[in-house]
């Protein structure tokens, strides 16, 4: 089947308006990527070598989006929305191209496996015109029924078209189709509408192809593979499922997690063994972890790479950028923006570090920030190895500390500081007997004349 092409047309045209939302359905996320990106994830994974993304409403947003998560994917829009073979038929001229195997997905299907359309690919290796991808359900209530005759597909009944025995069968369809590239055309163009609003469906193309006799078979995947999202509580749920798989993963692969279901993955999170993940912690995109790392609670970590034996948190923020080397700490209530802290180096309280470097070694008080911003432009603060900037210091960018450079608690430092050096950048300290008190009286008369004011 390796040897085999594959086309995977991913119909997208959903609307935004049961999610109540002006963005389209299908670019509302999922681990914070798009759900139709996870349906491009696992076409991609399971061999399929081009993608057809029919669109329609926002289709503008629809284009701008798939650049990001498949930029090679070839994009058609449904003008009118006229049935799931309608939707089909607008990427005629990628079918056309002569693939051995066209996948048919949905957008707003996040959680389809890749074993389930390599299992559908596979049924086509072996000789199959059409394959369905259904699921089986206790409760088949509202689903359409697949209906099988000697161990072939013959039909897939919606449930209001059912006999009363064809609405015991607990075997439903599930969305997924695999055509043979060689037949697709001709199937998809013999579909006829079948009701008042003149829509084409695919799925008619089971009695079809069975009519002339081709072989069409149904294989079986889980409900989750199946589960479409069109409202919140449903992508919720689908978010919720999503977690629960990654999250064993995860501890499968050897990563504690102290609380897995207060632990939330995003879809690119990679983590090492050995890595321990207490309570409350949230990942954001583009988080690498090293192994044995130890992220304490509440933490929230996104666009960060943690490289072995870190100590982050907790209640730390690691925003994009921040690059913590071996054995690097950053401390309870602290935030690391676009910074390296290098190996050994400890950010320990209350803290703010950004667009800097913090040298092997080097001990950054509490309450210290790296003051990054004019209101117009971002400069860069450089910190030696070894240095020790005294707590509540303020280092005002463009600044760089030497190595070994110690700054006394409570400074404000705005010019370089040489190796080895102490610098202070505070006011001298002036005590004045008895004028506290004084203070005290004049403040307390004013606030009560302002009351009888």
């Amino acid at each position: 089947m390796s040897q085999r092409t594959c086309l995977s047309i991913i119909l997208a045209a959903g609307e935004g308006t049961r999610m109540k939302s002006v963005v389209p359905k299908v670019l509302h996320t999922i681990a914070g990527l798009p759900m139709v990106a996870h349906v491009v994830k696992a076409a991609e994974a399971a061999g399929s070598g081009e993608l057809a993304l029919v669109i329609g409403h926002g289709a503008d947003e629809m284009r701008k989006a798939a650049l990001k998560f498949a930029p090679k994917a070839e994009a058609f829009v449904q003008e009118k929305r006229l049935g799931t073979a309608h939707a089909v038929l607008a990427a005629r001229a990628a079918i056309s191209k002569g693939y051995d195997d066209i996948l048919v997905m949905f957008g707003d299907t996040p959680l389809i496996d890749p074993e389930a359309l390599a299992a559908a690919r596979l049924k086509l290796a072996e000789g199959a015109a059409v394959v369905v991808v259904g699921f089986r359900t206790e409760n088949p209530s509202g689903y359409g029924r697949l209906i099988e005759k000697a161990g072939k597909l013959v039909a897939i009944r919606e449930e209001k078209d059912c006999s009363d025995e064809e609405k015991k069968i607990t075997f439903c369809n599930g969305g997924l189709m695999a055509v043979a590239g060689r037949h697709a055309l001709n199937l998809l163009d013999q579909v006829g509408s079948k009701n008042a609003k003149g829509e084409y469906y695919l799925t008619d193309i089971v009695e079809i192809a069975a009519a002339q006799g081709l072989d069409v078979v149904a294989t079986e995947a889980s409900f989750e593979n199946a589960l479409g999202i069109n409202n919140r509580a449903e992508l919720a749920q689908a978010e919720d499922i999503w977690q629960q798989r990654r999250r064993r993963e995860a501890m499968l692969s050897g990563v504690t997690l102290i609380a897995p279901e207060t632990v939330f993955f995003s879809h690119d999170t990679e983590i090492g063994a050995d890595t321990i993940v207490e309570p409350n912690v949230w990942f954001g995109p583009g988080v690498k972890i090293a192994t044995g790392a130890k992220i304490h609670a509440f933490s929230h970590i996104e666009g960060a790479t943690i490289a072995s034996n870190c100590d982050v948190g907790p209640f730390a923020r690691l925003r994009p950028g921040a690059d913590l080397r071996t054995k690097a700490k950053v401390g309870n209530f602290c935030e690391v923006k676009q910074a390296i802290v290098e190996e050994g180096a400890k950010v320990n309280h209350l803290t703010y570090i950004g667009d800097a470097r913090i040298g092997a070694g080097a001990n950054i008080g509490a309450g210290t920030i790296t003051c990054n911003y004019d209101g117009y432009s971002k400069f860069f603060t450089d910190i030696g190895e070894g240095a020790f900037i005294g707590s509540n210091s303020s280092l005002v960018a463009p600044v760089s500390i030497g190595k070994g450079g110690y700054i006394a608690s409570g400074s404000v430092i705005t010019e370089s500081v040489p190796d080895d050096a102490l610098a202070f950048g505070r006011a001298r300290q002036r005590t004045l007997p008895g004028k506290g008190k004084e203070l005290r009286e004049r403040f307390s008369q004013a606030a009560a004349a302002r009351k009888k004011g």
